[in-house]
């Protein structure tokens, strides 16, 4: 019974801690910027709603890597912002794994782990197609580093011995996803998340 109610503890603490980072209820809802047809910004609307991509952090990524487009980039980072968050709900661990720097896969890990000693089951839908915003980009010696500004409007479905709980929510991240830029591996990995600022 001890044992129980520690990993139940457990459980409650690590999830907690992740849910203050994803997703985060915030003021600014999805429904307060318009995106371009299929939620992906177009090169006109990535110009006027991005001030990063006149910055000198794009100019330094583009000086060593010159095919780096933010609108290709963008479409990325958004499918696996939806791979992520889909694949920790279900604790699908061989998608996240090359999705995540090791430090998060690590700290997802615990999380799955203690959701599933606890009893529990997730199940997440995107209810609108998230927005995604390049708030900066900066390159530090070999290493590339983007955060993205997402906002999404998910439905939580969440199982255990108590039954099924459903939640609604709109949210406000940013993921800071990284590349080693002389690095033959095109993908960049999530490696910090935090909520915005509403």
């Amino acid at each position: 019974m001890l044992q129980i109610l520690f990993l139940a503890a457990v459980a409650a603490v690590v999830l907690y801690q992740l849910y203050a980072t994803l997703g985060r209820r915030v003021g600014r809802q999805p429904e307060d910027v318009s995106a371009a047809p299929g939620g992906t910004p177009g090169p006109a609307a990535s110009e006027s709603a991005h001030p990063v991509l006149r910055s000198e952090g794009l100019a330094s990524l583009k000086a060593r890597q010159p095919d780096f487009d933010p609108t290709k980039f963008l479409a990325g980072a958004r499918t696996a912002y939806e791979q992520i968050v889909t694949a920790y709900a279900q604790g699908d661990r061989e998608t996240l794994t090359p999705l995540l720097a090791p430090q998060v896969m690590s700290n997802f890990e615990h999380a799955m782990a203690a959701r599933e000693a606890a009893g529990r089951t997730e199940k997440v839908e995107f209810l609108t197609p998230p927005r995604l915003d390049l708030e900066s980009i900066d390159v530090t010696g070999d290493v590339a580093k983007a955060v993205v500004r997402i906002l999404a409007e998910v439905r939580t479905r969440t199982k255990d011995e108590r039954g099924e709980g459903v939640d609604d929510r709109r949210t406000a991240e940013l993921w800071t996803f990284e590349r080693e830029v002389k690095s033959a591996n095109p993908n960049w990995l999530l490696s910090f998340v935090a909520a915005a600022e509403a």
